[in-house]
């Protein structure tokens, strides 16, 4: 699953606040279905750890042996 690849950024959207405005987050999240909710952490588990699809495959690994 490539969420990165899916989801793009509006910049459009963003606003700067500061810590001292009391968040909404509580709110708006509890309005998001299970589904939604489950994208949305797994979207930003693959941020903040740097998911690239092409890198995260099992490596083969060939050994040759000799016949005795």
């Amino acid at each position: 699953m490539a969420l990165l690849d899916e989801m793009r950024m509006d910049r459009t959207a963003i606003s700067v606040v500061t810590t001292e405005i009391p968040s909404d987050a509580k709110a708006y999240w509890q309005t998001k279905s299970m589904e939604e909710r489950l994208i949305a952490l797994e979207l930003t588990r693959q941020v903040f750890n740097g998911y690239d699809p092409d890198t995260t495959r099992f490596q083969r690994v060939l050994e040759v042996v000799e016949g005795a």
